[in-house]
């Protein structure tokens, strides 16, 4: 998939890369007025593709499972969350999709998608707003959504398979979130900790990294980034360690060993996060590009400050072709 040369910033004030198909591209920020989110569940059976699809009865359509965002919900949170609400499962995000833009009664409506693969339960309607799921090849699909905009993604879905993209892990990269003024802080530097307002920005990071749910957990051992993913850490059963490597000091003096904390995370192949300092962002986007290609690889943030407190950058990596990345989302988990 091509990249823009400058991030595009979606309507719900996130950052998404790629960018949005050009039918999405075509309608200025302020004409949406309604933002959604839904994910294309997936599968293999006998090495064919297979989609997940949802039977709405208010609607008499077949379709994705899909809604609008909740207040201060992420566009990645929504996905989750309406997949299992809608069709009974959790899920993980894979490579985000084709939007789809539409109008509706309101205005204009665009909905986000992601590839995702069932993580737990198994699909079961919710009985209220969806009484029928099946599993589907996607010429069956194809032939019964009743939305021609929902063949959008589902084509590009198909395309990733047959291309081998389709099959991928989380790499996401965190700065930590908004920490003490370094003027107001007479201790040691590793010792500063987030500001009030951070404290909240690491809930809403934890919240956000749900959404691809890392099993493993990397971070700074400065209290900052410490801070910043405890509430994930501890909100579902994760490996997690500290790397001096990845310490401002440490980077500073040996952005090498830096290097190779980043690089080590391709070798595990398994859903990590990774949260570091702004300073140490450069070194670790730097192995990111190698990762990728020049095309995806403009699309890495180039100018400081890299990334705002708590934003973070979600790379998807091909488990059929080792550390190669084939996508690259940025998401601002919480704003003050």
């Amino acid at each position: 998939m091509s990249m823009p040369s400058t991030p595009d910033t979606s309507t719900d004030g996130r950052t998404r890369l790629p960018a949005e198909p050009a039918e999405a591209g075509e309608h200025p920020p302020e004409a949406i007025k309604v933002v959604a989110a839904g994910a294309l569940c997936w599968r293999t059976r006998n090495g064919q593709l297979e989609v997940l699809m949802i039977h709405r009865p208010r609607y008499k359509d077949w379709s994705w499972p899909k809604g609008k965002l909740d207040d201060g919900e992420t566009t990645p949170e929504c996905a989750v969350r309406e997949v299992l609400e809608e069709a009974g499962v959790g899920i993980r995000l894979g490579i985000p999709l084709p939007a789809t833009v539409y109008p509706v009664s309101s205005g204009m409506k665009i909905v986000h998608y992601w590839a995702a693969r069932i993580q737990e339960g198994k699909p079961v309607p919710d009985g209220k707003e969806v009484d029928g799921v099946r599993w589907c090849s996607p010429a069956e699909a194809h032939a019964e959504l009743t939305n021609p905009s929902d063949r959008l993604p589902l084509r590009a879905l198909e395309e990733a398979h047959t291309e081998g993209r389709l099959r991928t892990w989380p790499l996401i990269i965190v700065r930590h979130a908004k920490a003490k003024p370094r003027s107001s802080w007479t201790r040691a530097e590793g010792d500063r900790p987030l500001a009030a307002t951070g404290l909240r920005q690491a809930q809403a990071v934890s919240r956000l990294l749900s959404a691809w749910q890392p099993d493993r957990v990397v971070s700074s051992p400065w209290v900052r980034c410490v801070q910043t993913v405890r509430p994930y850490v501890k909100s579902r059963p994760v490996k997690f360690k500290t790397v001096d490597a990845i310490t401002e000091r440490s980077a500073k003096r040996k952005p090498g060993k830096a290097r190779s904390a980043v690089e080590a995370q391709f070798d595990k192949g398994r859903p990590a996060v990774l949260c570091t300092h702004r300073p140490v962002l450069p070194v670790v986007f730097e192995v990111l590009a190698r990762h990728m290609p020049a095309g995806l690889a403009i699309g890495l943030p180039s100018k400081d400050p890299y990334l705002a407190p708590g934003e973070a950058v979600i790379c998807q990596v091909s488990a059929a072709d080792e550390g190669r990345i084939v996508s690259l989302e940025r998401f601002r988990a919480f704003d003050d």
